[in-house]
Formats: structure tokens, sequence, C-alpha cells
């Protein structure tokens, strides 16, 4: 069993900026693949961004391209999503997720992932 924690959701203006951290509670995090999803109010889970178990590869979804960057620290058991230019259109509750399976892709499909966070909110004013 892994427990995921978020954290650094919170009220932005439209342009700003939120680093969001989660901390895994396994010391085998390092194999897991990682990955940030959101839910706005009314809407189903969407993708947001993976990282490979090593962080050598991420994806993102193509409207987060360029603004958001996951990133991983394997020594503090933590994955990381730097989100610039946030606009109000990202406003949704953020979950990390990690995926036990090894894969050549990463996985963009929720039921992929075993273990998921209580989510932190992001909200962007305009």
């Amino acid at each position: 069993q892994m427990q995921l924690v978020e954290s650094g959701g919170g009220l932005v203006q439209a342009g700003g900026s939120l680093r969001l951290s989660c901390a895994a509670s396994k010391r085998t995090f390092g194999s897991y693949g990682m990955a940030w999803f959101r839910q706005a109010s009314g809407k189903e889970r969407e993708f947001v961004a993976a990282v490979s178990q090593s962080g050598g590869r991420t994806y993102y979804a193509d409207s987060m391209k360029g603004r958001f960057t996951i990133s991983r620290d394997n020594a503090k058991n933590t994955v990381y999503l730097q989100m610039n230019s946030l606009k109000p259109e990202d406003t949704a509750n953020y979950y990390c997720a990690a995926d036990r399976v090894v894969r050549r892709e990463l996985s963009v499909v929720p039921t992929s992932y075993t273990y998921w966070g209580q989510g932190t909110q992001v909200t962007v004013s305009s």
C-alpha cells in the first residue's frame, strides 16, 4: 500500500504560478511511474502529465505543454508539478497517482494507476 499526499494548491490570479508537491509513503517510490490528473467540477478526470520511474521520460497533455513541468526527486519520495501561465480553465482538483507497472509508454489512462492521493484544489481567478 502507498499513501500519496498532495500539497501546494491554492488561489492564484491568471498568469501566475503554483508548484504542487506529492509526497509518497513507500520507500520503493522510485519503482513507480507517477502522474498528475485533474478534475474540474462537473467534469471527468483529465490527464495532466506523467513521469517515468527514473524521471528520464515525461509526457504532457497538449494543453499543458510549455506551461507545466513534471519532475520527481526519488531521494525525497516526491513528485512535483510546476504550473506557469495559469488560466481560469486550469481550475480543478489536482491528484497525483502512482503506476506500479513499468511501461514502454507512460499511461494517460486513470485506470493504469493503482494509488491516488486525495487531491489539492487549484483555483485560478481571471
